[in-house]
């Protein structure tokens, strides 16, 4: 579990494909900041993707990428000195200053425009699978590359919503640094995902077995957005 605040930003010093497994090793550098109490075994996030840290130095950490998830993430599209957000598993005493994340990668999303708006940037991004639009809410959080951020806008029907940075995050996360066209890993919020199962078994359970009662429920809001959208 993580918070979504980057605590920092870490090197990619080496990565070494297995022919066996189709995985890879990943060897992060300039990550002595977060090693000071590593042991092996311990969860770091890597671009809001949670894994296993098999070896470490005072500086460095090495972690396995299964084949899964090189497809589900842009961690396969790293090479030598890309840059990466870091954090560590919470501790109980931890503050929660972001939202609760669990470096679980649902999709990746595409940067479709980058917008200065003072010396704040709005990024508006468009998820690979659209299907994870229903979880991203105006005002609610979502994480990118690891770190929790406020949606700022969403538009379903174009398949996009959009965040800002101000000028403290942009120094903080590599996020900053993306250009137009590059993919960033997206992390929902994991509330909306318990919200849905849990009403669709209501609805289930209220009308034997089926969710017909539910469905119509969804169509009727679907159709008063659109009519409120002509």
């Amino acid at each position: 579990m993580f918070t979504g605040i980057v605590e920092t930003i870490g090197m990619v010093s080496s990565l070494n494909p297995s022919s066996s497994d189709g995985g890879t090793s990943l060897t992060i550098s300039n990550a002595a900041e977060i090693l000071t109490d590593c042991q092996l075994g311990d969860s770091i996030s890597i671009n809001g993707t949670c894994l296993t840290v098999t070896s470490f130095t005072a500086s460095s950490f090495t972690v396995g990428v299964a084949p899964e998830t090189l497809r589900r993430t842009n961690l396969g599209s790293l090479g030598e000195n890309s840059v990466v957000n870091l954090e560590r598993a919470v501790a109980a005493s931890t503050r929660m200053g972001g939202h609760f994340v669990q470096g679980h990668v649902d999709t990746v999303a595409e940067i479709l425009s980058i917008e200065p708006d003072g010396n704040a940037l709005t990024f508006r991004l468009r998820p690979r699978e659209s299907a994870v639009l229903r979880y991203v809410v105006e005002k609610g959080y979502v994480t990118l590359d690891g770190a929790s951020l406020t949606v700022t806008r969403v538009e379903e029907r174009e398949s996009w919503w959009e965040v800002m940075l101000i000028a403290y995050t942009q120094q903080r996360i590599v996020t900053a640094g993306k250009r137009v066209g590059e993919l960033v890993n997206v992390e929902v919020d994991q509330i909306g995902k318990y919200v849905e199962k849990a009403v669709e078994g209501y609805f289930a359970r209220q009308s034997g077995g089926e969710i017909a009662i539910l469905q119509k429920m969804v169509e009727r809001i679907v159709d008063r957005r659109l009519k409120e959208a002509k």
